[in-house]
Parts: C-alpha cells; structure tokens; sequence
C-alpha cells in the first residue's frame, strides 16, 4: 500500500521542478520532459494514496466527471445544482474529476466537493493555463495539450459521467462521448441532469434526428435522462 510518506516524497519532487521551468529555454524540452515524468508517477501515487484511504475505511472512491458550465452570469438554480452535485460527491468520499476552471458551476461543484470533504482531479488544457482560471482547489493536476485531449483523459478516468447544464464546451463534451459510443470506443452513458427542462429541446431534436434516420440508436442508448439528484443516487447505488 502507498504510504503518506511515499506520497509526500513525489510532492515534494513535483514542486521541485517546478524551478526548471524558469531557466532558458535551450533546457526547456529535457527539463519539460523530467517534469511530466514525475508529474505521471505523482498523480499515480496520489491517486492510489487516496485509494488506500477509502479502502481502509471500506468505502469505494469512485471517481465521477462532471460536465457543466463555465458561465458566471446564468440563473443561480443552475448552481445550486452544481453544489447538490458536488456535496453528494464529496460525502460518499467519491472524487470529482473535471475540467479544472475556477469558474461558474465548474468552481461551485468544486468548493461543494472540497467542503464535503471529497478529492479533486483537474484536467486542465495549457490554454486555460495560461489564462490563469484554474482552480485553486484541485488535488491533482492533469495538464493536457488541448481540449480534444481534456476530453479523452476525463473520459477515461471517471467511473461514472453526469453533464449539468452548460454552453458549447459541454455539448462539445456530451457529444464527444456520444459520438465516441456510437461507433465503439466507449461504453459509459451520460447522466443528463435535465435542470428546469434545459435539455429538453436538445433531446426533442435527437428524437427527430433518429425518426429521419440520421442516428442509428435511441436517445435513451446515449442517455440516462434525469430531472433531480435522487434519480442519479439511485441509478448509482451499489
């Protein structure tokens, strides 16, 4: 079992290099190279430190994507449903893993995980980054080349993927896993949490999609289709 001790070793190896990325940039490939390698071995003792956690508690850590909405300027029930979400994450000791913003619903469903007491894994593109709107709150830290690869690492990571409403960067999610479905690569269906009828209209056009032949499966293949957190704690009851 990963110790504390093992844990505190490769974090302190992490902010370590984090010096290297002020030298010249002659070094910067080498030094980049270095810091992505002990970036790998750091979130996979993390990951397994908090595992062992939760292992000894008898809980299981599941770890569950978020898709929702970076807008700060959207009717307050759609973040009240981003703190629901995040405080039934974080009192079940499950961890979130989502795009790693400090902003809108993506920061209430964080500051909701972390005040109950859950983990939380970003998955930040270098864009955001650079921009300085990543949240302060993350455990880890995956940091990813574009969105294209945000989307395959948060995919492949989570155990479970419930969309809240949100703008083009969420339908852009929620139709990456689709799309992915559709054709084989993934098995994981979206937990679409339909808030006041958001997504009503979207899911009426993929109806009509599939009855004029444009799509081989029924909505329902993509989607588990929710209007309240109840019906998400009893789809994911174990």
């Amino acid at each position: 079992m990963v110790t504390k001790s093992d844990y505190n070793k490769y974090r302190v190896a992490l902010l370590h290099t984090d010096s290297y990325r002020q030298n010249s940039y002659a070094e910067e490939w080498r030094k980049e190279k270095r810091i992505k390698t002990i970036n790998y071995f750091y979130i996979k003792i993390k990951l397994s430190y908090f595992a062992s956690i939760t292992k000894s508690s008898r809980v299981y850590m599941r770890k569950i994507g978020v898709f929702c909405s970076a807008s700060d300027v959207i009717d307050p029930v759609y973040y009240e449903c981003a703190d629901k979400v995040g405080q039934w994450i974080g009192e079940n000791h499950n961890c979130l893993v989502y795009g790693g913003a400090s902003l809108g619903m993506m920061e209430r469903v964080a500051q909701a995980t972390k005040a109950a007491g859950g983990n939380i894994i970003g998955v930040v593109p270098t864009k955001l980054e650079q921009n300085g709107k990543v949240s302060t709150l993350l455990d880890i830290i995956i940091s990813t080349a574009n969105l294209s690869d945000r989307k395959d690492k948060m995919v492949e990571m989570s155990d479970l993927l419930i969309a809240l409403p949100g703008g083009v960067g969420t339908l852009d999610e929620i139709f990456h896993v689709v799309a992915a479905v559709s054709i084989g690569y993934y098995t994981k269906k979206i937990i679409l949490f339909n808030v006041n009828g958001f997504y009503d209209k979207l899911l009426a056009l993929l109806d009509e999609m599939k009855q004029k032949g444009f799509m081989r499966h029924l909505v329902s293949d993509y989607f588990t289709v929710v209007t309240s957190l109840d019906e998400i704690k009893e789809l994911t009851k174990e």
